[in-house]
């Protein structure tokens, strides 16, 4: 890194040539070391608790076109008492216009709630939209934005846009927090959600998220991986912690667990709690009840145990 933090958005000049000076990504390394972590076994009691640490880290989500306010209710109930003893999960994240809604069901509960914005999830559309789109968002009640960047910028090497417009939407977001979705399953390389990782930290992110859901691959463990590496590196050099969400594609317990260990492996035990590390799913936290009734009672309760909001 040749070029002082203080002056990397100094023009686009320098930016570049900062994320094009990161070190380069061993993909075969990357792939490995995430496989090997894959293989860590947690049993009975270290079990129980990653469980209930990872029900915590859940962002309930709903994002489909048919969501209705009935529903956002049932998932936000769902949220604050997920089934016995279990903890609340961390949030609840919906479209913009369902943001009051949520609001409302979670006040007082502790639950965030959470809103994709700025075109989600193409992130194709004007700035000015995406500002608007955010402010409206806070101020129906959200907690949490989660943006995202516009990938074909980035792709064609326009950092200084995706920079300023992830600037602006921070600004815009006041006190809520940001989270900048990468797309990761659209860079195209282990170098490009290290540099698109760095240019989310460098322009204000609170936390870095892998992806919209929409798009396959989407939280893959290598991808994951480097970001953890990414946020460990960016406090390492700032001073600043940037918190970690893995979304799409994590579906059973196991891939929950899975994740854990890569947090506490690669980024280290500070990033262990809801506040830096979510999990962005919305079939996972049926899996991991069931898995908590296993522990508890020693049978396998059916999906239908469960509710499937």
């Amino acid at each position: 890194m040749t070029t002082s933090l203080a002056d990397v958005a100094s023009s686009d000049a320098a930016l570049r040539a900062f994320l094009h000076g990161l070190p380069g990504v061993d993909r075969v390394g990357a792939d490995q070391r995430a496989a090997m972590l894959g293989t860590r076994s947690i049993k009975t009691t270290a079990k129980a608790q990653a469980i209930d640490l990872a029900i915590s880290m859940v962002d309930l989500t709903t994002l489909e076109g048919a969501d209705t306010a009935g529903k956002v209710r049932a998932l936000c109930a769902k949220a604050v008492r997920p089934g016995g003893d279990a903890p609340s999960v961390a949030a609840v994240c919906v479209y913009p216009d369902l943001v009051a809604v949520a609001a409302e069901a979670l006040k007082g509960s502790g639950v965030k709630v959470a809103s994709v914005a700025t075109a989600f999830p193409s992130g194709r559309t004007s700035l000015e939209v995406k500002v608007s789109d955010t402010r409206l968002a806070v101020a129906a009640g959200a907690d949490e934005i989660d943006m995202v960047i516009d990938r074909g910028a980035f792709l064609s090497g326009q950092y200084m846009k995706v920079y300023e417009q992830i600037v602006a939407v921070k600004e815009a977001c006041g006190a809520a927090h940001l989270k900048v979705i990468l797309e990761t399953g659209e860079l195209s390389t282990y170098d490009n959600v290290r540099r698109a990782s760095w240019l989310a930290m460098l322009a204000g992110a609170d936390f870095i998220k892998t992806s919209t859901g929409k798009v396959s691959p989407a939280a893959t463990p290598p991808v994951t991986l480097i970001m953890l590496e990414a946020v460990r590196d960016f406090r390492e050099a700032t001073g600043r912690q940037v918190g970690v969400k893995p979304a799409g594609g994590i579906r059973t317990s196991k891939d929950a667990v899975k994740n854990l260990v890569l947090v506490n492996e690669t980024a280290g035990d500070d990033w262990l709690t809801p506040d830096w590390f979510r999990l962005g799913a919305s079939s996972l936290l049926n899996d991991l009840l069931m898995q908590r009734e296993k522990l508890a009672t020693g049978r396998y309760a059916g999906p239908d145990y469960f509710t499937q909001d």
